[in-house]
């Protein structure tokens, strides 16, 4: 498979050639969830997804806690379904500690980190915290270590959950953390099963490698996993070898592909080593800060071929390459309907042409 059939598979999959006509939880359940740094990030991923989707489905999703932000794969933050957190933190949760060592493991001294992971459970049991009044508490208990390094450590070692209003549209609040059992009222599950989540991962995101699989899990040593399942299996022009699920959306390489924009950090745009299916040669994706609904990335015929951002005047949508007069009118189509989801007061869209 060339870069352009697996770009067709991949947008078939993640509901970017055609919108979906599903509610937003089963959206989040078949994506296994959504890159949610960003924290309104996914409002506008489902909705360049999802035909009429309207943010108060997803806000009722979190305040609900029917689906919650915490950390997941990759060790970054993620808004998935609650069963889905209950299942997916076991499995990953050695990839999330990882990630502690390897930003904050200088920093922690001679610190017991169990006993820290204990007593910041005890805390985020008594109430939320923010990092901040973690911090100040753990500085108390432990006088002269770096408190700042052992609030992560209880971030990174304990399942947490951030709580609402954090993430919920029209509304705002600091990154405040509680236990994810906690916040669920249910205990973790256990014994995950990993073959049922890869091949969740292969039914949005596939035809895949098992590096992909790797790159967007966090996991590693998954070849012996992936191998012994019985997958069917196709050959990139590489000469890779890349598995799919029986079921797998193989749509012609010349259907026609929408504009779409999508939010900062989507999974599109994360979920493989090789991004090639996406990314062109030697582009690379951006990562800003934002909250999510400000600013993003665009896919022009499928590929990745432009930023978005919104201004006091309207939207703006820089292009990297020259646009056809087609291209450019369907981004300004596309963008007022952006426009309107977002309840914008301007109606303007102006398209920068790349070099």
């Amino acid at each position: 498979m060339n870069p352009r059939a697996l770009n067709r598979a991949l947008l078939a999959r993640q509901h970017l050639l055609d919108r979906g006509e599903v509610p937003a939880a089963a959206m989040l359940a078949h994506l296994v969830g959504m890159q949610a740094q960003a924290p309104l990030a996914p409002y506008v991923g489902l909705w360049t997804r999802i035909s009429g989707f309207r943010p108060h489905e997803l806000a009722a999703l979190l305040t609900g806690r029917d689906a919650v932000r915490g950390l997941l794969m990759r060790g970054t933050v993620h808004l998935v379904l609650a069963e889905d957190a209950r299942t997916l933190r076991p499995l990953v949760q050695r990839v999330v500690a990882g990630g502690y060592t390897g930003h904050f493991g200088r920093r922690v001294g001679d610190a017991d980190l169990e006993a820290v992971a204990r007593y910041g459970r005890e805390l985020l049991e008594e109430r939320p915290r923010t990092r901040r009044q973690l911090q100040d508490a753990l500085a108390v208990r432990w006088p002269g270590a770096d408190a700042e390094a052992l609030s992560y450590a209880v971030g990174y070692l304990v399942p947490t959950a951030q709580v609402t209003p954090r993430g919920v549209w029209g509304s705002t609040g600091p990154a405040t953390l509680t236990t994810l059992e906690g916040w669920l009222g249910r205990p973790l599950a256990g014994g995950p099963s990993l073959e049922d989540v890869v091949r969740r991962y292969l039914r949005a995101f596939g035809p895949a490698s098992v590096a992909d699989v790797q790159a967007w899990s966090g996991l590693t040593k998954l070849r012996e996993v992936v191998a012994r399942m019985g997958l069917p299996t196709v050959r990139a022009e590489s000469g890779e070898v890349l598995y799919d699920v029986e079921d797998g959306l193989l749509p012609d390489p010349d259907t026609p592909a929408p504009a779409r924009f999508l939010p900062e950090y989507d999974n599109v745009l994360l979920a493989h080593a090789d991004r090639t299916r996406v990314l062109p040669p030697g582009r690379r994706v951006p990562l800003p800060p934002g909250n999510g609904a400000s600013r993003g990335t665009l896919l022009v015929d499928g590929f990745y071929r432009a930023d978005w951002r919104l201004h006091a005047h309207g939207l703006e949508v820089t292009a990297h390459d020259r646009l056809t007069a087609a291209e450019r009118a369907e981004i300004e189509e596309e963008g007022a309907r952006l426009l309107e989801f977002l309840e914008a007061e301007q109606s303007a869209v102006a398209v920068v042409s790349g070099k």
